[in-house]
């Protein structure tokens, strides 16, 4: 795609004269008469750089420059005026300006000017990326079953455009997702533009989609373009899309079908090329059941569906998560500890209600709050709330009784025996029981129910 440049110049046969040039070069140019056209036609069309003329009718060039530093701060500026001197170009460039060119220009010298400047704002954007991603996984860890199948639908729908619905409870990496899918996308050389629906209250999400333009509400000084219009030709995330207002949802559903939209208070329709990526923790069938989701908008976004399974449903994979975390929170100078096979046992046993997440937190307070380079069992059971087990007995009492049986159904004996224990510890009190080992009584009764334990 060609670079879009914005030329702003009151003089007609010099921006009919640099658009002719730029469109020889494979650029393509708008125009603008002065400076107040300039910025409307910003607040409408997104450019690459600007051509800002210093002496013009109304706004002049330095009060442009200003502006569009408050409104754009990214966007390149280059000056032309044949009107200046030393003192406006140093004032010009500490204002922001990349370059101040005299008239008449050297075409030459323009455009070498233009690409020098482009090429910076790509290596500032590139920049950007880098640093946004610093910090950030940059893969799904895990190799269970569950796992694996989640980074083979990941890498096949990553390259493509299809939209994509990613569903999961809270803390399991939704996000992580959708940051994998955009890294090996097409679009990964742009950001990746995030808006967490349930964050913003519901009068100003339709602002923060859409854009809105000056004086379209109490508070709104300054027109301002949405997250739509910001990742036009690149990836949108929106997360938690199950709290959208109906409302937001029927504008949301326009768009997605149309790619057209109007910012709020406006009445101009803007295009844009945006892949969508959504997420949310509810169940949206039963949603749009209840009448709070839209059936055409579930349907629009599921394109391709990916499950984000919970911790608990891949509990095998927690010592290569506690392995990373541990990694990652001795980098931010917590030093380093090791966990027991005991105690990542004992772990593996939790139900982590809070998912991944959960885990990492958990990892880190112990990394904090624990004196002991090593982690046992005991230290585990202590935070979590848990009786702590007698390994020993456990292991000469029940071990045997265990070694015949697959992994699968040795765990599936010890948790029932474990559970049973528990209950007649608690005269089968399931409350007690729950609060022993560190369950939700819900999930304890679904726990009991799977384990065949509500016959005994």
């Amino acid at each position: 795609m060609s670079a879009k440049i914005l030329i702003i110049d009151d003089e007609a046969s010099i921006r009919d004269t640099v658009s002719g040039v730029l469109s020889d070069e494979g650029f393509s140019a708008l125009c603008a008469e002065d400076g107040s056209q300039g910025l409307a036609l910003l607040e409408e069309e997104s450019v690459d750089l600007v051509l800002l003329d210093i002496w013009m009718p109304g706004l002049d060039g330095m009060q442009v420059l200003e502006r569009l530093r408050e409104l754009y701060p990214e966007l390149p500026v280059i000056m032309i005026s044949g009107h200046g001197n030393i003192e406006t170009a140093v004032q010009a460039t500490r204002m922001g300006a990349y370059d101040f060119i005299e008239k008449p220009p050297s075409y030459d010298k323009l455009v070498l000017s233009i690409n020098n400047a482009l090429h910076l704002s790509r290596l500032k954007k590139e920049n950007l990326i880098l640093r946004q991603q610093v910090g950030r996984k940059s893969h799904l860890t895990g190799n269970s079953p569950a796992m694996v199948l989640l980074r083979q639908q990941v890498e096949r729908v990553a390259p493509s455009d299809a939209w994509v619905l990613i569903r999961g409870e809270h803390g399991t990496g939704k996000e992580l997702v959708a940051q994998s899918i955009h890294r090996l996308s097409r679009n990964a050389a742009k950001p990746m533009v995030e808006i967490n629906c349930a964050a913003i209250p519901e009068e100003l999400i339709e602002s923060e989609l859409f854009g809105h333009e000056k004086g379209s509400f109490t508070g709104a000084t300054v027109s301002r373009r949405g997250k739509f219009d910001q990742a036009d030709g690149g990836l949108l995330f929106l997360d938690e899309i199950g709290d959208m207002s109906l409302k937001t949802q029927a504008k949301i559903l326009r768009i997605l079908q149309e790619q057209k939209f109007e910012r709020v208070g406006g009445a101009k329709t803007i295009s844009v090329n945006v892949r969508v990526l959504a997420a949310t923790n509810k169940d949206l069938e039963q949603e749009i059941e209840a009448g709070n989701f839209r059936a055409d908008l579930f349907y629009r976004l599921n394109v391709v569906p990916i499950s984000v399974p919970a911790l608990r449903e891949r509990v095998e994979d927690i010592p290569l998560l506690v392995k990373e975390f541990i990694a990652d929170n001795a980098h931010k100078g917590l030093g380093h500890k090791d966990f027991s096979p005991a105690a990542l046992q004992v772990m593996m046993q939790h139900t982590w209600p809070g998912n991944v997440r959960e885990l990492r937190n958990f990892v880190e307070r112990i990394m904090i709050m624990t004196p002991e380079a090593v982690v046992d069992e005991k230290v585990i059971c202590q935070f979590l709330g848990l009786v702590v087990p007698d390994l020993a007995a456990l292991e000469s009492n029940n071990l045997a009784g265990y070694q015949s049986l697959s992994y699968k159904d040795a765990k599936r004996a010890f948790e029932r025996d474990f559970i049973k224990n528990c209950l007649a510890e608690n005269d089968g009190n399931i409350s007690q029981t729950a609060e022993q080992i560190g369950l939700e009584r819900s999930h304890l009764h679904k726990k009991m129910k799977s384990l065949a334990l509500e016959q005994d």
